[in-house]
């Protein structure tokens, strides 16, 4: 079980059962939302209980991003053809005993910054 929140404190969530191991995605969107790189991890839809009023923007034709209205921390991640829900490895309270698995969507990344040659990497 992982526990999380936005900066404000006004949306927390419990993640519990099989947690995915998270990964850095370096897609335009996910940049932007985040300022810089957003790492997330994963549970299956319906193991993640939120609470709190958040507010969900439809980010593609598929895909819907999940934030705090109050302080604007992004939380979530969810695709509709998936059966799981992303939340962001930034926004869990204390120690996680996570690993990342690796860097998505290189191909994408921003040119100020690199990404270490050891680690595994997707370019889409």
């Amino acid at each position: 079980m992982i526990k999380g929140s936005c900066l404000c404190g006004a949306v927390t969530y419990t993640a519990r059962g099989t947690i995915g191991a998270p990964a850095a995605c370096h897609c335009t969107q996910c940049r932007k939302q985040s300022g810089h790189v957003w790492a997330s991890s994963y549970v299956e839809d319906g193991t993640l209980e939120i609470t709190g009023d958040v507010r969900w923007f439809q980010s593609s034709e598929k895909a819907k991003r999940g934030f705090c209205p109050t302080c604007g921390s992004a939380l979530f991640w969810s695709h509709d053809d998936d059966d799981f829900i992303c939340f962001s490895t930034g926004s869990i309270d204390g120690p996680t005993g996570l690993r990342l698995r690796g860097h998505i969507h290189t191909a994408a990344k921003g040119d100020y910054y690199s990404i270490a040659a050891d680690e595994p990497q997707r370019e889409t």
